[in-house]
Formats: C-alpha cells, sequence, structure tokens
C-alpha cells in the first residue's frame, strides 16, 4: 500500500528497540556487568523476534533485513572492544575477530545482492551445504548466534568474578566451541562470497568482450 510507513513495521520497531537496549549496554559496561550483559542478551535475544513478526505479519523488507544485521555487527564489535580493554593480553585476538565478523559478512552481503538476493539469507540451495543449513534451519542459526555472543558476554562476566560457579565454567567451555564452530563458518563466509564476486567479475569481463567483437 502506498501509504506504508515502512520505518513503523513491528520487526523494524523491535530492531530500535535492540539497539536501544546495546546502547545501554554499552553505557553500563564500565560499571554495571549485570545490568550490561541482561540488556546485551536481550537485544540479542529480539533478534529472533523480529524474523517471526517479518514473516507474520508479512513485514520483511530490505531496510529491516540490514538494521537487523548492522546492529549484530555493531554490538558484537563494541562488546569487542570492551574484552580488548579487560584482557589486553588478548587483544589481537579480539582485533582479528572482528575484523573477520564484519568483512564476512560485508563480502557476504554484497555478493549476494549482486546476484540478485533479496537478502544474505537468501541462498541457493545449489550452494555451500554448511552455510545453506547455518541459514535455512533456524534452529541451527540461533545457536550459532547465541552461543558466540554468551560465550562473549561470559568472558565480560568472568573478569568481575573471583570464583566462577562449575556451571559456568562448563558453560563457557560449550560457548567457546560455538564460538569456534561460528568463527570457521565466517571463515567459509569470506571464501564463498569471494569466489561469487570473482564469478561475477568473469561474466562481466566475458560480456564486455562478447561486445567488443
Amino acid at each position: 500500500m502506498a501509504d506504508e510507513n515502512i520505518f513503523l513495521f513491528v520487526p523494524n520497531l523491535i530492531g530500535y528497540a535492540r539497539i536501544v537496549l546495546a546502547l545501554l549496554a554499552f553505557y553500563l559496561m564500565t560499571c554495571c556487568p549485570v545490568p550490561a550483559v541482561f540488556c546485551y542478551l536481550l537485544s540479542a535475544l529480539l533478534d529472533a523476534f523480529d524474523g517471526h513478526a517479518a514473516r507474520a505479519l508479512n513485514q520483511g523488507t530490505k531496510f529491516g533485513a540490514m538494521l537487523d544485521m548492522l546492529t549484530d555487527r555493531c554490538a558484537t564489535m563494541c562488546l569487542l572492544v570492551n574484552l580488548s580493554l579487560l584482557y589486553p593480553s588478548y587483544t589481537f585476538l579480539f582485533q582479528v575477530s572482528m575484523c573477520l565478523d564484519i568483512a564476512s559478512h560485508w563480502l557476504h552481503l554484497h555478493s549476494s545482492m549482486m546476484k540478485g538476493s533479496t537478502s544474505h539469507k537468501t541462498i541457493d540451495l545449489s550452494g555451500n551445504p554448511i552455510l545453506r543449513l547455518y541459514y535455512t534451519s533456524r534452529l541451527v542459526l540461533f545457536i550459532m548466534c547465541m552461543g558466540n555472543e554468551l560465550f562473549f558476554c561470559l568472558l565480560y562476566v568472568f573478569y568481575y568474578i573471583e570464583e566462577p560457579h562449575v556451571w559456568l565454567q562448563w558453560l563457557l567451555s560449550v560457548c567457546a566451541v560455538v564460538c569456534a564452530l561460528k568463527s570457521a563458518i565466517s571463515v567459509l563466509h569470506l571464501v564463498t562470497a569471494s569466489r561469487n564476486m570473482a564469478a561475477i567479475d568473469m561474466a562481466d569481463r566475458e560480456r564486455e568482450r562478447t561486445k567488443a567483437e
């Protein structure tokens, strides 16, 4: 409808709430670890609800998809910046994680759009089976994303706890495995997207040669 306001769609309103919660978490990180983690994880958890709302209300939009992805990337990056301050000896690893996360998602998004996909989550069924499972299984996607965020949040919380409970240490170990798997998927994102971009370049060059002939 012509009078629809994309910015006021329910999924996008949830997206704005996620941004507010993330900003509040960033503000509280230097002084109040428990409220900071609560706001951060709530913002991450709402990521699942905006997708459900978009499908249920038929309000999926390119703006919403971009807002969702940028919120995820910026939130994780800011948490890793804070972890770099708390654990300076691991700063290099946090920097690599940030670069890999942003570069892989940006290149994947760009190559998907250039191939005509309506979203970076629209995967060609004939493409990489791991990425296909990652994006088509909501359970796998949720476990990977939430486990990754929970790992970084636990690292943040452990800085303020002298003797963390055994179950927290166990949870950190499980989430560390999930984080490693998600990092491997990011590498796969980067490689696959690079190949897709190269294929697009080759097709463009072939068309130019055909025109020249």
